[in-house]
């Protein structure tokens, strides 16, 4: 499908490349040896680099960016390897029609995955380009050198990239081993953010943005409740109104299409008002012990020389809630049917995936399903997105011809976006000369994906009057996990079990929200490490320097350290600071911080002062975009500790808007965030976008702890809770 996808590209486009290798005998020249990076799925060179006949040069990833950054950063990996100026790099971004299928944009894999297959699809793009210009000139390769876009001989003669593209193909298969550029002229710089102008002058910057010529517009009618099904529906009303061009029913799914935006709100709130709903069901208030009450899967994701703990010294529970994605603005989707063909413009996470889904629920080919990704107004995780874009392929569907866009509410999003699942996991260890002699941890919870790929996992498939049941809830496997993300300490323990409780039964619907189980889970065993560290009489950096034996993070947690002005500290009434760490996933990015807060008891409020945090995610491309995400996990992190929590009662979810559902105002941002980049040329990319919120989440949690004496162990810490736990000290 990519070579196909290559090949029609390129014709399409008018390039003057020849391609002069069949798919067939492309794959022929297989060594055997793992492909780096994304390459292994998608083998072409030209399907990530592409030279046109008029010298354009396209770099084309099935990553979606999402604010993280990775198109600047994308751009730069191209520049560098191919020898070019930054700024003649177009890149092209997830699109069913002309991108690889990278999958989901998702676990801090950009990088990792698209930019390590970039690299090296550029790399020996280079390197074949000089080859022909080397036999065009009858010299060495090692003669040559590439600038500014050309090949360059010793004695001055220069041969553009689109004068040897002509004869020399790139669409042929990859090689697991890449030459590197000797320079380092456009990686590791801080180059602006090519996304950002468009989102400052409020040009088409996000997929709420997008207006296409004979748009109509679209609002759905959402159940009270999941499970709930139509019994009744009055459509006169909202079929007379102004504007209004179709009611579309299919059994609970309802929506409505009007000329102009608010025509559709006002026939929506007409349909909502004349329809009658049955059955559906929320879980208790108190959520904790029903979902300890229900049946889980065990399994033992770490056994090391593990015996029971029955003498533990220090045992402790902690809890988490449902939260939210929270983003600015809600989900929307354009589609357009026409000629049998349907075209989905969304801000999934999933272009390819996405389409399979859609593909299967219309029973439509795929090849005649196209997803183009659009930047949404924020989200890092699977939210509404998904869903909107089936509304969109819905409504097309029943209106051919002209272009659909779904604006999802404020009510709706909160309600139904797929939510972070609640969980709780406990901590139990004992100590033996300061240092930790045994070591027990327990994860409680649900899945943390239900992203698309199938019909199933679509919320508008579920309310069809032929619905697509859901697939059955499934644990993430390790290494990378899912709900045991980061369960798994990094920390040297002799003796260490750690035991996943999965519950397939999901109360509320969840998925992926930003880090997974990896947010709960370092805020637990951090937290525990604190209190392990007071047991022991030691300052919590020294203790954590003491169980570490990888050299890269015992550097990142020294330079946290050192940023904050650890040792020199000066405390105050109701100030405290608070330190913590990760690697991310065990095996991505490393990343140590500390915290000032400070806690006013009158009132239960916390203010988060200074942060100073490092990382380590191996080659830093973008210094200055490492820092962006850091600082954006930090001040996510902040908001869902110190506010976040879905709430609901017997009939529906009440956390329906901002004032029920509060997040950090600008007000409330740490007034300082410092973050240090430990830079490694020539290491491979750890991805940096959810490292930072699980050490951000403990090292709030242990300043609050330092700066009162007393530790809270369920998020979110809010004014309520910190009230209470200072009344009872």
């Amino acid at each position: 499908m990519n070579a196909a996808i290559s090949r029609r590209r390129f014709l399409a486009s008018g390039s003057a490349l020849v391609v002069s290798f069949t798919l067939s005998s492309a794959l022929r020249a297989q060594d055997g040896a793992k492909l780096p990076g994304s390459l292994e799925k998608a083998p072409l060179l030209d399907s990530w680099i592409g030279v046109a006949g008029d010298g354009k040069i396209t770099v084309f990833t099935g990553k979606a960016e999402l604010g993280q950054g990775i198109r600047t950063a994308l751009c730069q990996v191209a520049a560098e390897e191919l020898g070019v100026p930054f700024e003649r790099i177009t890149l092209v971004t997830a699109d069913t029609a002309r991108t690889p299928d990278e999958g989901y944009t998702a676990g801090s894999n950009s990088m990792k995955d698209s930019g390590t297959a970039i690299l090296n699809a550029a790399a020996q793009a280079r390197e074949l380009l000089v080859g022909e210009a080397a036999k065009k000139w009858s010299v060495a390769p090692s003669s040559l050198a590439v600038r500014d876009g050309a090949v360059v001989a010793s004695d001055g003669r220069r041969m553009e990239y689109r004068e040897l593209v002509a004869g020399q193909a790139l669409h042929v298969r990859a090689s697991a081993q890449s030459v590197r550029a000797k320079t380092r002229n456009v990686i590791g710089k801080p180059i602006a953010r090519v996304d950002i102008p468009g989102k400052v002058t409020g040009g088409v910057a996000y997929v709420q943005d997008l207006r296409l010529p004979n748009m109509v517009h679209a609002r759905v009618v959402r159940p009270p409740q999941h499970g709930a099904k139509l019994v009744s529906l009055d459509t006169a009303a909202a079929e007379r109104m102004p504007g209004v061009l179709k009611v579309v029913r299919d059994g609970s799914y309802v929506a409505v299409i009007a000329t102009r935006e608010f025509e559709a709100v006002r026939a929506a709130r007409a349909l909502l008002d004349r329809a009658k709903w049955d059955g559906g069901k929320l879980p208790p208030s108190d959520i904790y012990p029903h979902l300890m009450s229900l049946a889980t899967q065990d399994t033992l994701i770490l056994d090391r020389q593990s015996t029971n703990l029955a003498q533990a010294q220090l045992e402790a529970v902690y809890r988490r809630p449902y939260q939210l994605h929270g983003a600015i603005g809600p989900s929307c989707a354009v589609g357009l049917f026409e000629g049998g063909k349907l075209t989905v413009w969304s801000h999934t996470q999933g272009v390819y995936p996405l389409r399979g889904a859609i593909a299967e629920m219309l029973g439509m080919e795929r090849e005649n399903v196209r997803c183009i990704h659009m930047e949404g107004s924020g989200c890092y995780g699977h939210n509404g997105a998904d869903d909107a874009g089936a509304d969109a392929a819905l409504l097309a569907r029943a209106l051919p011809g002209r272009p659909v866009r779904v604006q999802w509410m404020r009510e709706e999003e909160h309600s139904w976006e797929p939510f972070g699942p609640a969980m709780v996991t406990r901590a139990r260890a004992s100590l033996d000369g300061g240092r930790i002699s045994g070591w027990e941890f327990d994860v409680w919870s649900n899945t943390h994906s239900t992203r698309p790929g199938k019909a199933g996992e679509l919320g508008p498939a579920s309310l069809l009057a032929k619905p697509f049941p859901p697939s059955p809830p499934r644990p993430i496997p390790q290494p990378e996990g899912g709900g045991d993300r980061n369960a798994i300490p990094s920390y040297a323990i002799p003796r260490a079990k750690v035991t996943h409780h999965f519950i397939p039964e999901m109360p509320l619907r969840v998925s992926a929200l930003r880090a997974l189980g990896a947010y709960m889970n370092v805020f637990s065993i951090e937290s525990f490490m604190d209190e392990l560290a007071a047991r022991a009489k030691t300052d919590p950096v020294e203790f954590r320097l003491r169980h570490v034996e990888d050299p890269r993070a015992a550097d990142v947690i020294r330079a946290a350290a050192k940023r904050f002005g650890w040792d020199r500290f000066a405390r105050a009434r109701g100030h405290g600071r608070g330190f913590a760490f990760a690697r991310y996933k065990n095996l991505a990015a490393y990343c140590a911080i500390a915290m000032e807060v400070e806690v006013i008891r009158e009132s239960g409020e916390i203010r988060v002062g200074r942060v100073a945090a490092a990382v380590d995610s191996g080659e830093a491309v973008n210094p200055d975009g490492l820092r962006n995400q850091v600082e954006g996990g930090i001040v996510q992190s902040i908001s869902w500790t110190m506010l976040e929590s879905v709430t609901w009662d017997a009939r529906r979810i009440t956390s329906r808007d901002w004032g029920r559902y509060p997040i950090l105002r600008f007000a409330h941002v740490p007034a300082s965030v410092e973050v240090d980049v430990i830079d490694r040329p020539g290491a491979p990319f750890l991805g940096t976008g959810e490292a930072s919120q699980g050490p951000a989440a403990a090292a709030l949690a242990n300043a609050v702890a330092d700066a009162t004496g007393i530790r809270i162990r369920e998020i979110p810490f809010d004014p309520p809770r910190v009230r209470a736990a200072l009344e009872t000290r």
